[in-house]
């Protein structure tokens, strides 16, 4: 169990981290903890956007739609590795998703199948939306991929987790594909090394 880090502690985990971070207005008080709890963490989602165009990805991610208000994560990881910094706090990115998948989050250990979308992961998780179509085809340039080891990185280190305590949105909430275009394993092996 975590306590959320301040605003500003996130800010500097990601630039310690080496990060290039764009603050998008007053992203450190933008939130939706009108809704519910923020808190305690345990740890961070991967998602990918089904959007072009940075600046496009970033308003939306910031603003949300009529039907799903914003923040809908707290950085929008660009093509070109730039993170924008959109909320923080409560955001509207990790939906409800399945119990047996945020213990094993917590034990930091395999994780099972999700299969129930019972609890809230918008509580429980940082959120990064990285900018991509997500139909398999759209590249993932290696300064991006780059950028969501070390954005997952800088979180992990703070917290001291390792990176089993990062997963994509297809593992937490049945349905959902994103991450596409790369494998989580993948992923988390190149978290491992940084944080080695």
């Amino acid at each position: 169990m975590a306590t959320p880090m301040s605003a500003s502690r996130f800010l500097s985990a990601l630039r310690d981290e080496g990060l290039t971070v764009v603050e998008v207005g007053d992203w450190s008080h933008h939130n939706r903890n009108s809704k519910g709890p923020w808190g305690p963490v345990h740890g961070v989602v991967i998602h990918h956007t089904a959007t072009q165009g940075t600046d496009s990805t970033v308003r939306i991610c910031r603003d949300g739609y009529t039907s799903l208000p914003g923040p809908l994560c707290h950085g929008v990881i660009a093509k070109d590795g730039t993170v924008h910094l959109v909320g923080f706090g409560r955001a509207n990115h990790a939906g409800a998703g399945d119990p047996d998948v945020l213990q094993a989050v917590i034990a930091e250990r395999d994780l099972p199948p999700d299969n129930e979308a019972t609890t809230d992961g918008n509580r429980y998780f940082y959120g990064f939306e990285c900018e991509n179509l997500g139909d398999g085809q759209d590249p993932w340039p290696a300064a991006q991929l780059d950028a969501i080891a070390k954005a997952a990185a800088a979180v992990c280190r703070v917290h001291g987790w390792t990176q089993r305590s990062v997963i994509g949105h297809l593992e937490w909430q049945p349905g959902k594909v994103d991450p596409r275009g790369f494998t989580m394993a993948s992923m988390r092996e190149r978290i491992a090394g940084r944080l080695r």
